[in-house]
Order: C-alpha cells, then structure tokens, then sequence
C-alpha cells in the first residue's frame, strides 16, 4: 500500500444512522407520511434498486428524513411494546426490517453529499447530524427493547439458532451495550447531549476542510512560475482560475493530504514553498474555516462519552470491537515500525541532499522539496521517472482492461457498460456486472474525477448493499478525484492512482460478493481495522505482468510499455518507503494520542500538542511532516476512522501475507479467486475476522512479508 484510502471519507449520516436499519425493500406503511411525488416514498423502480437520480432533488432530502425516521420509531415501537415473549423473529429479525425509508434516504444523501454536495446539501447535513444521533440514541437507549434482546442473549443457547443468527444475536446486545442501554436514566440524558453535540461538530470538521481546501488554493499569476507542470496541467490551472472571476492568472487546487502531486514537478521552489506551507495551514490560520476549536472540543466529549460507559479513553472505546482490541495492540505496532521508518527516512533524505548539493542548491531540504528531489534520485537510481510511466496509463484502458479484467481471470466476472441509467453528474459512469454464471451480480458506479464540490481522497460507498432477508443486491460506488483533463485530451495516470484504482475496486468487489443473509453484515460491514484488508490485496494486480501486459499501452500508438520500463518500476517498489511509512505512521500516532487522553488531559492548543505529540513518539521529523495534520485529519475527526487510522497498516500485514499466498498459488487463477471470494469475501461480517483470516490462511498472519515490503528489515 503507498497510500491510505478512506472506504468512506465523508461524515456520512449513514454511520450514524441505526446499525439494524435494512436495505431498501417495499414498505408502503413507512412511506405513508411521505408525499407519492417524492422519489423516496417508494422503492426505485430502476434495475437493483438503483437511485433514480434524475428524480431526486435536495428539497426531497427533509420531508424524507422526517417521514423515515417518524416510520422507524413506530415499528421500533412496536417491536419494544409487542404482548409476545421476545423470539429471534419478533425482536432481532424484525430490528433488521426496520427503517426501510430511513436506509433509502440516508444512503443515498450521504452519498451525494460527499461526492457532488453544494450550500442546501451542506445544510441539511448540519441539520440532520444531530436528529439522526437522537434518533439513533431513542432506539439503543430504549429500556423495554433492550430488556428483549438481554433476554435472548440470556438463553442464546438454547434458541438453535444457526450460525450467523448466533452471531448476529451477539452483536446486537453489544451494540445496545456499547450504545449506553445499562446506564441510568441521568447518563442516558448526558450520552445524548454527548452524542448530539459530537455528530454536529464532526459535521462542521468536514465542510471546513472542503471548503478549506477550495479556498486555499494555490494562485499564481504567471503561466512560467508552473514550469515543469504539463501544458493540460497548467491549462486546467488556468481554466479554474477564470472559473473562479481571476482571468489571467492560474489556480492550483488543492488535495486532500500534506503533500500535493505538483511538488514532484514544478521548477520554481518558491512556488513549491507557497504551496505546501498552504497545505500545512490548512485550518489553522484564522477565518471562518479554522478547526482549532473544533478539535479540542470534539476530542473532550469523545473522552466524556467514553468514560459515562466505563471506559479510560475513546481509543480504548473504539478499539475495543475492533481486531486490535485495545490501544496497546495499536500502539505496538506503530512503535516497532516508527524507529525503523524515520530511519529510513533520513537516508532518503541524505540522498536527496546529496543530489541538491551537487547542484549548489545552497538550501536544505524541506517538505516542499522532497518530492521534487526524489524524483530526481529515483531516476538517477533507476533510470526512469513518473512522466515516462502516464503515457501508458490512460484511464478507460486502466479500468475496463485492467481492473475488470483482473477480475474476469480471477473471479469470472464481466462488466457492460450501460447509457440509460441516470447519474448526478455527467461523468459519472456505470456498469452491469455479471457473475460467472452470466447472472447479473451487481451494478458498479465509477466517479472518477475530482470536483471543488467532492470530498477529497478515494472511497468506496453502497447505495443498496446486498442482504438474502430483504432480497437486495448491490448498487456499488467508487470514487477518485483524479484532475480532469481539458476537453480532447486523454485522462493519463500516475502510478499511485492506478494502485488506487485496484484498490478502490477491491472494497467493490467485497460489497459485490457479499453473500449474507442480515443487513447487519452485509459487505464491507466488518471492523474497521480489517476493512482495508481485502482492497489493498487487489492492489497486487496492478503489476501482475499479465494484467500490465493487457492494460499498459501508449495511448497514442497502443505500444505496450516497455519490459525494460516495467522492470525498474518493479526494482523501485522501496524506493521512498522511508518517507512513505513515516508519514503514514506520523497521522497514525496523532490519531491514537489525541484520542488516548482522558478529559481533563484534552489540550486547548492543539498545534503545540501536535508537536508534542510527534517528538515524544520518534516522528517530528519536518521534512517528512504527517500526511494529515491535526486539522484537516478527516478520517479522524469526522467519525470514520476516529483512533483507528492505523487500520490502514494493521490491514497490511493480513494483506502482505495474503499476496504470498497467492503467489504460492499460482496466482492469477480461478480457482485461487474463487477460493479468496468463498472464505473471505462473500462473508461480510458473519464471522469474526481475525478467524475468518485463519480460516482462509489456516494460520495466523506474519509480519515478514510488510516488513520487506515496506523496506523496513535491515533496521
């Protein structure tokens, strides 16, 4: 893995939203209080269930959210209240009919408010952030439903249940454990205002970052101070700055993470200063996009919330039902690998100097700096650059040659590209896919291309996740924010984007095998800190020389790349690690500090602690900064991956011991994809993951194989 992909980057309302709330499926009586006119009140009528989004307007979002969460409570209620002794059936099946509207409305609004949101969306998201945390709240903390699930949980034994009720039976009473049933009525009363402010400030983090982000690009005012940058660059720059009333000049946008893909190019190191101090600043200047007070405050209710339901810390919370378990398990991992990785890192960085005094640069290397350099010591290494390799990695070609066809060999999928389903934005496309059997398994959505109105970064979403109970398949969406190119000109790669091409497909096709019976572990619905687990394997195919040899070919001349070429990208796969790990393990610590702290421990100045924080564990080493600093860290502040960025890594290792047994295999084999989709992927969360790993594996994972893939064993 070079890069950290978030499944989900934005503050989604759906990971607030009840966990039992079911996919969409025909129920007339929720919709009842929902005007016939509006696209909500009923199940599409579009193949698979699909989103009729040429229907959908943003003033249909609130009545919808009303009606469906009016209908959820009355069929919660009914549950809570039912004169029959609690039955799987009546009370845990029936949690999982529940909230059908809801599910319809909320899938798809978090979706589009993530990848094409605008003002109304934006305030909408503010408004339902903490009614779906109350929401939520009235059904966990309701006594009479509780008191019949902790009466099935009781006798689980004796219910002969089969093995996925069993287990979903388990996760229900933990769910209503963790969610504060048992506490007293005073806590209850204290864990929603926890919960209600949390949801509200975790919103306001995510619109200050996209905003954030469109404001503080780059402006510059001659077309020479972006030499280096290419001519469809340079005039997508110029595009946007005329877009945004600045004829004349040139805008840079910005990405999500610290460094930004123009540092490795451009010439001018002034402009290359400008530009990262704008990335480091983010949030943290003054203006009304400032996440300062944001931070301190959302990080102190997390610890107040943790510790009314009996926990130290929020890390200790949240790591709790994940496979690390405890902070402890987290901690020793990013510590064992943070001496080694700056190590390497300040290698890299003596090579880099080397290379800037041979050209009597007459400065140090910087932040700003390092891409640029490496670049350069990379091609004086290995004799190639990053320009050489985008000619050969068009994106149709990436895609439809590449990805799906890695996957016909493997799983005996194909894809068909389809016209007449609409979409929110005219990029936007979309795909049948049939099994192997020719049945139609799923339809794909691939968004490809960054927009100032789309969250930063690539991630995965469902609008319909599959689920044998309600009769669903999956509606599966990727996205990327890869720069559009001007009109007429071919969309040409970088080599991490293919990788994060394969990547996002591989948590596509863990929501498109799924193969379960309960909404509740359907998919990707499994812990967090194995969810990047099955993603990051289909990276492998990326350079799998038979699925290069199909995809690689020069957009203009359809040559294939070179061998010459592919052999000193593969001889380069641990160049840079030092830098790449130290980075990733800089975030990954920033995250578990802020939330190991206890409330009283929770700072008011959170640069300062940010400092702090990276000197005490190794990892303050400036020309290599966090990929995300404290304030524009979405995966942490925004929900998603609160104290679980290290997932990324914990999921490597499972990933780096999977990639050998495939190669041990045979590799790019039916049998072998065949085998990895019947014990891993079509299992969702039906069992436990680490012994879904063994069960795969029959053993337990090695560290071995991410060491030496991330260059790390000779420390």
């Amino acid at each position: 893995m070079t890069r950290p992909h978030l499944l989900i980057v934005a503050a989604s309302l759906a990971l607030i939203q009840p966990s039992f709330a079911a996919p969409v499926a025909p129920a007339a009586a929720s919709a009842a209080a929902l005007e016939a006119s509006n696209p909500f009140a009923k199940v599409s009528t579009l193949p698979f269930r699909y989103p009729a989004f040429d229907k959908i307007k943003d003033a249909h979002f609130l009545p919808a959210y009303a009606a469906g969460m009016r209908a959820q409570l009355r069929e919660i209620d009914g549950i809570a209240n039912n004169p029959k002794p609690a039955s799987f059936e009546n009370t845990v099946v029936a949690m999982e009919r529940s909230g059908q509207l809801l599910t319809r409305v909320s899938a798809t609004f978090s979706n589009l408010q993530g990848a094409n949101t605008n003002d109304t969306l934006d305030a909408i998201d503010r408004e339902m952030s903490p009614k779906l945390a109350a929401h939520n709240d009235t059904i966990f903390l309701n006594p009479k439903l509780y008191a019949r699930v902790k009466s099935l949980y009781n006798k689980r034994a004796s219910l002969g249940l089969d093995a996925e009720s069993a287990y979903l039976l388990f996760r229900y009473n933990e769910d209503f454990v963790r969610a504060g049933a048992k506490l007293s009525a005073p806590d209850k009363e204290k864990l929603k205002a926890f919960n209600g402010e949390i949801a509200t400030l975790q919103t306001t983090f995510t619109q200050n970052v996209l905003k954030e982000i469109n404001a503080s690009a780059l402006v510059v005012d001659t077309r020479t101070e972006l030499a280096g940058m290419s001519e469809a660059a340079i005039e997508a720059a110029a595009a946007e700055a005329k877009k945004r009333g600045k004829d004349g000049k040139f805008v840079v946008a910005l990405g999500n993470t610290t460094g930004q893909a123009p540092l490795a190019v451009l010439t001018n190191r002034a402009v290359r200063q400008r530009l990262m101090a704008a990335s480091l600043a983010r949030g943290s200047h003054g203006g009304e996009f400032d996440n300062r007070t944001v931070v301190p405050r959302l990080a102190k209710l997390r610890a107040e919330r943790a510790a009314l339901l009996g926990y130290p810390t929020y890390a200790a919370y949240s790591l709790e039902n994940q496979t690390a378990k405890d902070p402890a398990a987290a901690n020793k991992l990013l510590a064992e690998l943070a001496k080694p990785a700056v190590a390497n890192a300040r290698k890299e960085a003596a090579e880099i100097q080397k290379l800037i005094d041979a050209d009597k640069g007459g400065f140090q290397v910087t932040a700003a700096d390092w891409d640029f350099y490496s670049g350069k010591v990379r091609a004086k290494q290995f004799n190639f650059d990053e320009s050489q390799l985008k000619p050969y990695f068009e994106l149709d070609n990436v895609l439809t040659n590449g990805v799906f066809f890695a996957a016909g060999k493997l799983y005996g999928l194909t894809f068909k590209e389809r016209k007449d389903l609409p979409v929110y934005n005219p990029d936007v496309r979309t795909f049948d896919v049939f099994d192997a059997n020719g049945k139609q398994l799923a339809i794909f959505i691939a968004d490809m291309y960054a927009r100032s109105n789309k969250n930063g970064g690539a991630w995965m979403n469902e609008y319909v996740s599959q689920s044998a109970l309600m009769g669903t398949r999956s509606v599966v969406a990727n996205h990327l924010n890869i720069p559009k190119p001007p009109a007429g000109e071919p969309t040409l790669l970088t080599y991490d984007e293919v990788k994060t091409t394969f990547h996002e497909f591989g948590h596509a096709l863990h929501g498109m095998f799924s193969n379960v019976k309960y909404p509740r572990f359907s998919g990707t619905n499994v812990p967090r800190d194995f969810v990047e687990y099955p993603s990051q394997v289909n990276e492998m195919w990326a350079v799998w020389p038979e699925v290069l040899a199909n995809y690689a070919k020069h957009y203009k001349t359809g040559a294939p790349m070179p061998k010459e070429l592919l052999d000193k990208v593969l001889a380069a796969k641990k160049f840079n690690q030092g830098y790449m790990t130290t980075e990733y393990l800089a975030a990954s610590l920033l995250d578990q500090r802020w939330h190991q702290l206890t409330p009283a421990q929770v700072p008011t100045d959170v640069l300062a602690f940010e400092a702090n924080a990276l000197k005490e564990a190794g990892v303050d080493f400036a020309p290599v900064p966090p990929r995300y600093r404290t304030t524009y860290f979405s995966h942490s502040f925004s929900g998603g991956y609160s104290a679980g960025y290290y997932a990324y890594l914990w999921a490597e290792k499972l990933d780096a011991d999977t990639v050998e047994w495939f190669k041990e295999n045979g590799g790019l084999q039916r049998k072998n994809g065949d085998y990895f989709r019947k014990t891993m992927l079509s299992r969702g969360g039906t069992v436990d993951a680490m012994d879904m790993f063994h069960n795969f594996r029959g053993r337990d994972a090695k560290i071995a194989p991410l060491l030496e893939r991330r260059g790390l064993t000779a420390n």
